[in-house]
């Protein structure tokens, strides 16, 4: 499936520079961003389509369906040790992100859109965000006086929170 699209920019040209990557809110303060590499969908669905699965941790919300599969559920916000999504929430808005054969819901607070930047402009998260965040992060890029948080979506995939460790 290929993601890739064609932003203008404020001129009404093509803006071909960079890469792609999905915008999103993690809660009101945060936003993050996931290169489109990994992502497979952004998808708002009931709250009631993710069933919960008893003695998991809080982080993990259930399973839901995604394309006749069966995948994890993730409140991205809480994994991170951020403010915790809304307990009244009728939607949730999710992120269907892939790692080699591997698929994963993110539940993130708001679904900003797609961005393009050049991997140049990544710098490192360290001394700019909390340190328990450094490890599920790529860096920081600041974009229109706004600081984005990178994803890792290969670590967060392999977290020691969801595999155990």
């Amino acid at each position: 499936m290929n993601n890739s699209r064609i932003l203008v920019d404020k001129e009404g040209t093509p803006n071909n520079l960079g890469n792609s990557y999905l915008k999103f809110k993690l809660n009101q303060q945060t936003t993050a961003i996931v290169s489109m590499n990994y992502t497979q969908e952004a998808v708002s669905l009931p709250v009631e389509s993710i069933t919960s699965m008893p003695n998991m941790l809080p982080c993990i919300l259930g399973l839901m369906n995604w394309r006749s599969r069966i995948i994890w559920a993730i409140d991205l916000p809480k994994m991170l040790n951020l403010e915790s999504l809304d307990q009244r929430l009728k939607q949730y808005n999710i992120i269907v992100i892939k790692v080699e054969s591997l698929l994963l819901g993110l539940i993130v607070h708001e679904i900003k859109g797609i961005t393009k930047f050049i991997s140049d402009d990544i710098q490192s998260p360290v001394g700019q965000v909390a340190s328990s965040l450094v490890p599920y992060l790529r860096g920081c890029v600041v974009q229109e006086a706004e600081t984005l948080l990178v994803l890792d979506a290969q670590f967060i995939m392999n977290s020691p929170i969801l595999v155990g460790d």
